[in-house]
C-alpha cells in the first residue's frame, strides 16, 4: 500500500512511522511547552516568596527603630530621616536602595497601588517628599520630621490625600 504525504510517496510501514513520529514530536513539544509554563510559574512563585521573606525582615528591622529620633540626613543606627529609615531596614534584609525618597521611587520598578499594598512596600507622600514603610493592617512606620521620633501611624484621610505612589523593593 502506498500513501502520499506532502508530495512524497511512502509505503504503508514508512507512512505509519512518519505519522507516529509526527504525533510523538507534537506531543513532546506540547509537554515541553507545559513544562516551560510550569517552571516559569514555579520560578515566579519562588521569587515572590523570597521577596516576602525579605519584606518581613525589613518590616521587623524598621519596627525595632520605633522611638529613635529624626535627624535630617541620618541613615542610622540610632537616628534616621524618612528615606534613611527605609534604606536601613531594607539593607538589613539584603536589598540595596537609593538614598533619597525621590530616587527610591524612581529606581524601584515594581510600582504598587494603594489597594495592593503589602508589608514592606514603600509609600510616598507630598510630591515624593516623604516615604514610609507599610507594615500591614492600614499602618506604616516612618520617621516623620525634626523633633519627632520613628513611629507607627494609621493611614488616615490625610495620608490617602497626599499619597503619590508605592513601590515593592526586593523583586
Amino acid at each position: 500500500m502506498t500513501v502520499t504525504a506532502g508530495g512524497a510517496i511512502l509505503h504503508a510501514p514508512t507512512a505509519q512511522a512518519a505519522t507516529t513520529e509526527s504525533a510523538s514530536t507534537t506531543k513532546a513539544a506540547a509537554t515541553a511547552g507545559a513544562s516551560k509554563t510550569t517552571s516559569a510559574a514555579a520560578l515566579r512563585a519562588a521569587k515572590v516568596a523570597r521577596q516576602k521573606a525579605k519584606a518581613g525582615k525589613a518590616v521587623a528591622v524598621a519596627k525595632k527603630q520605633v522611638g529613635d529620633p529624626y535627624r535630617y540626613g541620618a541613615t542610622g543606627p540610632g537616628s534616621f530621616d524618612c528615606s534613611g529609615l527605609v534604606q536601613y531596614a531594607w539593607k538589613k534584609a539584603g536589598v540595596k536602595l537609593p538614598r533619597v525618597a525621590a530616587s527610591q521611587f524612581a529606581r524601584i520598578r515594581n510600582k504598587v497601588s494603594w489597594r495592593n499594598l503589602q508589608p514592606g512596600d514603600l509609600m510616598f507622600f507630598r510630591g515624593l517628599g516623604h516615604v514610609g514603610m507599610y507594615v500591614g493592617k492600614g499602618k506604616m512606620v516612618h520617621s516623620p520630621r525634626t523633633g519627632e521620633r520613628v513611629r507607627i501611624d494609621k493611614l488616615g484621610g490625610w495620608r490617602r490625600a497626599s499619597f503619590v505612589g508605592a513601590v515593592r523593593p526586593g523583586m
